[in-house]
């Protein structure tokens, strides 16, 4: 019977001597692509586009005119910033949770953005 993806063996070393970070990574890369999702690396600046990803950091960036949350959101390739503009909290929006995101592509300071993302939080058990 022929190996799939280099074989059990292959995998199994793989887990064993990877860092936890990539193997993590390689986790949340595949269960964005098993949602439907693009994967961030991938998404250029003007396309309409969703993203599954966990979050890695929100918080809040008061400035004189209003406040606004942002947030990283990180999908196994690529981090993309996620501002909601004139937010203070969103309820679920938090470190740690699993969210599915979509908007258009923006990039700021060479970072790629999404402004306003409508968002559907993922159940925290997978």
């Amino acid at each position: 019977m022929p190996a799939k993806d280099g074989g059990y063996f292959s995998r199994l070393v793989r887990k064993l001597t990877s860092d936890v970070e990539d193997l993590d990574a390689d986790d949340l890369s595949e269960k964005s692509e098993a949602g439907g999702a693009q994967r961030a690396c991938d998404c250029r600046s003007g396309q309409e586009v969703t993203v599954l990803g966990r979050l890695r950091s929100v918080e809040l960036c008061p400035t004189n005119e209003a406040a606004t949350l942002q947030a990283e959101l990180f999908d196994g390739t690529q981090g993309v910033t996620l501002i909601w503009l004139g937010r203070r909290r969103i309820p679920g929006i938090e470190p740690g949770r699993t969210i599915k995101v979509r908007g258009r592509m923006a990039e700021r300071d060479g970072q790629k953005v999404l402004y306003n993302p409508y968002y559907e939080l993922q159940s925290p058990v997978s």
